[in-house]
């Protein structure tokens, strides 16, 4: 059988990534080599989930990836891991070995394996090459993973893995608790959640716990059926029915009433509920994301919140950094509120001092607050440049302090 040609130095730690399992297993029986750690992958996404859990020296990567495009995760696995060796598996067309990275053969021919008969192998060539494990650098800001989701701007270290987590969970239907302050965009990330999903055709239905009235949120969320209740002219779907094939919104969770967490806890755990009225038992297939700027787990010691619903709505949990956090996105931040808000383009500019002092504010109310006080500037500059003593913060003893 025809074996790569990996230097013995690199044959310690290989990751594979590709949908085929035969191709998986065929690339560790061609290895010549003894391979102390061997670990698979069967897309994109799954593979960048095994390099960040530990170093490793070669990864043989599929072109057919069912998720990414293997180009671009080879860049990008350049980018942040540059002591890996990539190599890309085209079962697809015929193409040269790179001899330039190592000068024997071509591994398709003479072979008779038609796995390996499939394979021209291109290597990624990194010239500087160690024999000892290549610890991961800093991120890359515009990876395919890391770059900003729909509707958010920023680029910051801080939000890279938040970007990352979003993209990795899209295609499950995991549930999904986001947690952070007020104003961080919480409901944005879910929206991104929710559109770079298989379910994004379908409908993202909002529910704000905090928002609707006690008496009121059952029939909300459940439904209820015509005469139900007095005024109950004609039924009533609900939220959840109305996220069906989609995705079911939860925000303030934290804030629902803990008369109702039996009723949504038999919703999580069945895909079942019942309407306010009705006998009649209705299947539901929607995903739940839900959002909260409270300590749950604080709730649930205080016993006002269900244990086992908090476990079963934080399944994976996802935390928005606060804008205080983000200093390195509010110049991005700032920028689009300014093109948002302005009359007529181009946009007032923010001088020097200005963005100096936005940088240094504590930013209670996050990104919402920002937001404000870059609506007041514009107006109070007359959508000329932006300067210091245009910037009204809501706690005026911030502004006199500088």
């Amino acid at each position: 059988m025809t074996s790569f040609p990996i230097p013995s130095n690199y044959a310690n730690h290989i990751l594979v990534a590709s949908p085929s399992n035969v191709v998986r297993q065929r690339v560790l029986e061609s290895l010549r080599s003894p391979v102390r750690r061997f670990e698979q992958a069967t897309g994109g996404a799954e593979a960048l989930v095994h390099l960040e859990s530990g170093f490793w020296q070669v990864l043989f990567l599929d072109r057919r990836l069912p998720d990414l495009d293997a180009e671009e995760l080879s860049q990008t696995v350049r980018q942040r891991y540059p002591g890996i060796e990539v190599v890309l598996l085209d079962s697809e067309v015929e193409a040269d070995f790179d001899r330039e990275s190592d000068p024997e053969p071509a591994l398709n021919q003479g072979s008779d394996d038609p796995v390996l008969e499939m394979w021209p192998v291109v290597s990624n060539r990194n010239d500087h090459r160690s024999e000892n494990p290549v610890a991961p650098v800093a991120r890359a800001p515009h990876s395919i993973f890391e770059a900003p989701l729909p509707g958010m701007i920023g680029s910051s270290r801080i939000m890279q893995p938040v970007y990352r987590l979003v993209r990795l969970l899209a295609p499950r239907n995991t549930t999904v608790l986001i947690t952070g302050p007020t104003g961080c965009g919480k409901e944005i990330v879910a929206r991104a959640l929710h559109q770079l999903s298989p379910r994004a055709a379908r409908a993202f239905a909002v529910v704000n716990c905090a928002a609707i009235p006690e008496t009121m949120l059952e029939a909300e969320l459940f439904g209820y059926a015509r005469g139900a209740f007095t005024g109950a002219m004609q039924s009533y779907a609900g939220r959840i029915q109305a996220a069906q094939g989609g995705t079911l919104f939860l925000d303030e969770i934290g804030e629902m009433p803990l008369s109702l967490q039996p009723k949504l806890l038999r919703f999580l755990e069945q895909k079942e509920l019942q309407r306010l009225g009705s006998a009649e038992v209705v299947r539901v297939d929607a995903r739940v994301v839900s959002a909260t700027n409270a300590h749950l787990l604080s709730l649930v010691r205080e016993g006002k919140f269900r244990e086992d619903l908090y476990y079963r709505l934080c399944a994976f949990p996802i935390e928005i950094p606060p804008l205080r956090d983000r200093t390195e996105d509010i110049a991005q931040l700032a920028a689009h509120f300014l093109d948002k808000y302005a009359l007529r383009p181009p946009a007032p500019q923010l001088s020097a001092e200005a963005l100096q002092l936005l940088q240094t504010q504590p930013w209670a109310g996050n990104i919402r607050e920002l937001q404000n006080v870059i609506e007041r500037a514009l107006i109070l500059s007359e959508e000329a440049a932006i300067h210091p003593e245009h910037l009204l913060f809501a706690d005026s003893s911030l502004r006199s302090s500088h």
